[in-house]
């Protein structure tokens, strides 16, 4: 079944211009009646078109379906330019949308279990954890 080529209806209420984040904001509803869903890219993609303006400046989020299904309702903000979008999206967000890359780092445990290692040592060597044990 090609769901792409189902009809989808967009309308956008509680809009507000807010101009010191340079964005536009408004929460989305979204009518799919034959469709389970519609993916936040094609939200943007059908934005983007909607507001004149380019895709990689539009962010969605917070999309949940009505019970019963056709109808999503969720928010959207469109930022005046891909600069002001990068000072004030959450990374986390950007990085949904591949306009950032994602920070690897260790796993929460591990650094609470290396903080703890190193609470053990004494004085300025703390590099790695405990070299030798003290005797008593």
């Amino acid at each position: 079944m090609a769901d792409r080529e189902q009809p989808v209806t967009l309308r956008t209420r509680k809009f507000i211009r807010n101009a010191l984040l340079g964005r536009k904001q408004m929460v989305v509803d979204v009518l799919h009646p034959s469709r389970a869903n519609v993916s936040k890219d094609e939200l943007r993609s059908k934005l983007a078109e909607l507001y004149k303006t380019s895709k990689d400046q539009i962010s969605v989020f917070g999309f949940r379906t009505q019970f019963g299904g056709g109808k999503s309702t969720g928010f959207a903000l469109i930022y005046d330019s891909v600069q002001a979008m990068k000072n004030f999206e959450p990374h986390y967000r950007l990085v949904r949308i591949g306009a950032a890359t994602k920070i690897e780092k260790a796993s929460r445990q591990q650094r609470k279990q290396r903080k703890n290692r190193s609470k053990t040592l004494r004085g300025t060597a703390k590099t790695k954890g405990p070299a030798k044990k003290k005797e008593k």
